[in-house]
């Protein structure tokens, strides 16, 4: 058993050494190994090996450059931009997107498609996203042999491990064999997560270029038809038990408050959702959007103002329940609430002096989306990645 554990735990390590010099050479590339080891805090020796496994998956190369610094000259290290990619598909009620994306995470390609999802028109769905994938490989010259695998982000509660959609009430499935279905069609690895955990992963990436180090905790919170947060710890998704770690929308804030879809009462997002909004603006005049109760509240309606002044405080609530709870060092703020209404994000940075406590104050940073309709493609594709550091899923 002792045997087993330690076998465990170098794998373990050795994954994440992967990532940590994966992360170094992809945003600051070309790098040398002297400088990796530098910015890692790993040995020489360490990223030797490491190095040599990731040229081996093919995913970095040496390049001509040699290191111009003092003493010995080193060749410097690049990501193999030739060698392969990914792709990242997004699947939600009414769309669906897919992109091709490269080793650095920039998208070559992208396609949308209207569609109304639901269990009866699944085949329908799979047979989109394939001719999404091929058309946009063949209009790019790209063979499809280039992709070791496709992420798939989409609503719900999901199973990664066995590939299923165990339950999505936005789409309308439930024990769905969603992975083994589109790679039976798609003739590649898919991996597939919920939509808001890929969103984190793929803006905790994008927010490491601006000098987030990749070892910090990254919480994603949600404003929008639900609540939700995600985590990224060392650049990978934080899951719970069940993978359904994060739905601080269903925590009771009130025993005796609304009633929740969930069939609980006081639930939080009872307080912040689109729905639980537009249902207190209704109390006083017929509200048919978000954007109206907006307008309403510029045009000075108290009635407005007041109640989404209450959303920003319950917002606030949330991200005091999140630092409490996870101590992030970043916490990203997105979903449609802040997404369509910039000026919100400066109210609730305001109202978190008011329910954050003294002792977390300054102990986190509060960014808004940067990757915006394009975060979940981007991080399903950084999943694949993740899974060909980990597993070396290469196709060659």
């Amino acid at each position: 058993m002792q045997v087993l554990l330690e076998k465990h735990d170098q794998e373990f390590i050795r994954k994440k050494n992967r990532m940590l010099a994966f992360n170094s050479i992809q945003h600051h590339h070309p790098i040398s190994r002297t400088d990796i080891a530098k910015l890692s805090g790993m040995s020489a020796a360490t990223v030797g090996r490491v190095v040599a496994d990731l040229i081996e998956l093919g995913l970095v190369k040496e390049t001509d450059q040699i290191s111009g610094g003092v003493g010995r000259k080193a060749t410097m290290l690049d990501l193999d931009l030739e060698s392969i990619m990914t792709v990242g598909i997004e699947v939600d009620r009414n769309l669906t997107k897919a992109a091709l994306v490269d080793l650095s995470g920039r998208i070559i390609a992208e396609k949308q498609q209207v569609v109304d999802q639901n269990g009866k028109q699944l085949d329908v769905l799979i047979d989109l996203i394939v001719h999404m994938v091929t058309e946009m490989a063949a209009e790019q010259g790209i063979p499809l042999s280039k992709f070791v695998g496709a992420g798939v982000g989409l609503p719900g509660i999901v199973d990664p491990d066995q590939g299923m959609v165990v339950f999505s009430a936005q789409l309308g499935w439930r024990n769905i064999s969603f992975v083994k279905m589109l790679e039976a069609k798609l003739n590649m690895p898919v991996v597939l997560d919920n939509d808001l955990k890929v969103k984190a992963l793929g803006e905790s990436s994008f927010h490491s270029l601006d000098g987030i180090p990749a070892e910090s905790i990254t919480a994603l919170v949600s404003i929008g038809s639900g609540l939700g947060t995600a985590l990224i710890m060392d650049q990978k998704i934080y899951r719970g038990s069940r993978n359904i770690a994060g739905e601080i929308g269903h925590s009771i804030i009130d025993p005796n408050g609304k009633l929740c879809e969930c069939g609980k009462r006081g639930c939080l997002q009872t307080y912040i959702t689109d729905l639980a909004l537009l249902q207190e603006a209704n109390q006083i005049r017929e509200v048919r959007s978000l954007q109206e109760l907006f307008q309403y509240m510029e045009q000075g309606e108290p009635w407005a103002r007041s109640i989404i002044d209450r959303a920003c405080s319950y917002i606030a609530i949330t991200i005091n329940n999140v630092v409490c709870a996870y101590n992030p060092n970043h916490i990203i703020l997105t979903g449609k609430f802040i997404e369509d209404h910039p000026e919100m994000f400066e109210a609730v940075k305001l109202k978190l002096q008011e329910f954050v406590g003294e002792h977390f104050s300054g102990s986190f940073e509060m960014f808004r989306s940067k990757l915006g309709e394009r975060s979940v493609m981007i991080g399903a594709a950084k999943l694949v990645l993740q899974q060909q550091i980990d597993y070396g899923l290469v196709h060659k």
